[in-house]
C-alpha cells in the first residue's frame, strides 16, 4: 500500500504519493490561495492528490491513507486545526472536510511535528527513537518525537520551541513577548543584525555582498561573509551560534532527546554552523561528563513535511 503526504503551506500545497519507507515517487504542487475559504483550499488539496494518484499510474484502491502537515495548532484527536494564523483558520474540520473529496482515512499534524517524523524515519535519526528538530528560518519551528512517539503537549501548541524566552528584557517578538528564542536564532535575526552593522559600517563586506543595498542582505550573505574571515559578520554569527547551542542546551536538559536536527534555511551552512554550535555547546553542557544528544543537520530539505505527513498517515495517530 502506498501513502499520500501533504504539506499545507501559506503559498503553496505540495503533495506526495510516498512509499511506507518513505520513499517520494511522484510530487507536485498547487497554489494554496490563502483567503478564500477552508472548503476552497481543501478542495483544491483534494483535486492536487487525485490528480497526483492519477499521473503516478496508481490507483485510489492502492492509497491506505492520506496525512497533511500543517502550520499552527492541530487536534490529532479531533482532526481539526484548531488555529493557523497565517491560513487565517479557526477550528477547521480539515480531515472530515478533505474525506469528502479523497474518500480515505486523514491524519493531520503540525507542520514541524511531521517533518520531525520524516527525520526519524528516514533522516538524520533514522534508527533512533527520540529527537527534537528545529528549522531555523523566517522563525524557529519546532518538532517533538519522544520513543517514537509526536509530542504535541496536553493543548497541542506544545514544542513552541521558537518562543521559549531567551532573554526577559530582550528583542521584541511578534508574539508580544521579548527576548524569544528565534529573535535570536532564525534567519530574520541575521538579517537584522546584519543591516544594523552595514548601517555603522557601510564599507563593510556584508554590504559589498549587497551591492550597496541594505534590502538585499540575507541571512546567507551575513554567514558568507563570516565564512571568509570577516570580523563583523563573525561578529554576528559569533552571536548567533551562541544563542542557539544555549537553546539547544536547555532542550536537552528538559527532554534528554537523542538528537537535536537542524533543518530550515540557516542550515545549509552545514558544518560551519554545526562545528561552532557544538564547540559552545560542549563548553557550556551541564553534564559534561555523561553523553548527550547528537546535533545534526537534516538531510531532507523541502522533501521533509511531505515524507512526515505521509509517516503520520503510516502510523495512523488518528482514529
Amino acid at each position: 500500500m502506498l501513502y499520500v503526504g501533504v504539506d499545507l503551506g501559506g503559498t503553496n500545497i505540495a503533495a506526495g504519493l510516498v512509499s511506507p519507507d518513505g520513499k517520494v515517487l511522484i510530487q507536485d504542487s498547487v497554489p494554496t490561495g490563502v483567503g478564500r475559504s477552508y472548503q476552497e483550499i481543501l478542495a483544491s488539496m483534494g483535486s492536487l492528490i487525485n490528480d497526483l494518484v492519477k499521473k503516478s499510474g496508481y490507483g485510489m484502491h492502492d492509497i491506505e491513507a492520506v496525512g497533511i502537515g500543517s502550520p499552527g495548532a492541530a487536534d490529532m484527536d479531533k482532526g481539526e486545526i484548531v488555529f493557523a494564523n497565517n491560513l487565517y483558520w479557526y477550528n477547521v474540520p480539515i480531515c472530515s472536510e478533505l474525506q469528502k473529496h479523497v474518500q480515505k482515512p486523514v491524519y493531520v499534524d503540525n507542520d514541524a511535528n511531521v517533518a520531525a517524523l520524516a527525520e526519524l524515519a528516514v533522516g538524520c535519526a533514522k534508527g533512533r527513537k527520540s529527537l527534537v528538530l528545529l528549522t531555523l528560518g523566517t522563525g524557529v519551528g519546532a518538532g517533538i518525537v519522544m520513543d517514537g512517539k509526536i509530542v504535541g503537549g496536553s493543548h497541542h501548541v506544545g514544542a513552541e520551541i521558537g518562543h521559549m524566552i531567551m532573554d526577559v528584557n530582550g528583542e521584541p517578538c511578534t508574539c508580544g513577548n521579548q527576548g524569544c528564542f528565534e529573535r535570536y536564532t532564525s534567519a530574520t535575526a541575521l538579517i537584522r543584525d546584519g543591516r544594523h552593522m552595514a548601517l555603522g559600517y557601510p564599507d563593510c563586506l556584508i554590504m559589498a555582498k549587497a551591492s550597496g543595498n541594505l534590502d538585499n542582505i540575507t541571512a546567507k550573505i551575513v554567514i558568507d561573509a563570516a565564512r571568509e574571515g570577516d570580523e563583523l559578520a563573525m561578529a554576528i554569527f559569533d552571536k548567533y551560534v551562541r544563542y542557539l547551542a544555549l537553546g539547544i542546551i536547555n532542550i536537552i536538559n528538559i527532554l534528554d532527546p537523542e538528537v537535536v536536527a537542524l533543518g530550515g534555511g540557516v542550515s545549509k551552512a552545514g558544518d560551519f554552523l554545526l562545528d561552532k554550535v557544538r564547540a559552545v555547546m560542549n563548553a557550556h553542557i551541564f553534564y559534561k561528563k555523561l553523553a548527550h544528544a547528537d546535533i545534526m543537520l537534516s538531510p531532507l530539505g523541502n522533501d521533509a513535511g511531505v515524507i512526515g505527513a505521509a509517516m503520520l498517515a503510516v502510523s495512523g495517530r488518528i482514529a
